[in-house]
């Protein structure tokens, strides 16, 4: 009778161990993807309105840039200067070297005008940097798609953005459920 409790017991204490180790494994694995892979952001505020809108939740890639160079009009994420706990979300205007200038509301790159459908940027939201504006080697210039409502490159406490401090690429759009897909 003993024989067969004990038998019992071992067999529940290794289902509990198997149990934790795979719970284990599972929690491993999610902390390595979130931490090198994938990560799940919110967009808080109007300005990359109208591609993203305040409580989108959005997955970035984390890993495209370690073997690639960001693009022009990728959507990145960056830690805020100023106060790094806090993320932006932009668009990537201008590359290392690039010209970046604004005429009568327009944004030109190396003299050409880009061609958006974004709203012209009024007078007073030009920012307090000097233009035209060339980026330095290793930085990228950043503005949000709303650009009459954005804190980004034009203002020197956001400044150019380095490769190193951008965090990822937003790649998927899963919140709310109506405008699941991938950001364009």
């Amino acid at each position: 009778m003993k024989e067969g409790l004990s038998m019992k017991n071992t067999t529940l204490g290794r289902e509990i161990l198997s149990w934790v180790l795979d719970i284990g494994i599972v929690l491993v694995a999610v902390l390595l993807i979130t931490t090198f892979v994938f990560q799940k952001t919110n967009v808080i505020g109007q300005s990359m309105e109208p591609t993203l809108h305040n409580g989108d939740h959005v997955i970035i890639d984390k890993i495209s840039y370690r073997f690639t160079k960001p693009k022009q009009y990728d959507i990145v994420v960056f830690p805020y200067k100023k106060n790094p706990s806090q993320n932006y979300i932009k668009r990537i205007i201008g590359l290392p070297g690039d010209e970046v200038n604004i005429i009568d509301g327009q944004v030109y790159i190396n003299k050409e005008k880009l061609e958006e459908e974004f709203d012209i940027i009024d007078d007073g939201k030009l920012g307090n940097r000097e233009f035209p504006f060339v980026v330095p080697e290793g930085e990228y210039f950043v503005m949000g798609d709303n650009r009459n409502n954005s804190s980004d490159s034009r203002y020197t406490d956001v400044g150019t953005i380095s490769k190193k401090d951008i965090i990822g690429k937003a790649g998927l759009r899963i919140w709310p459920l109506k405008d699941f897909g991938f950001v364009k």
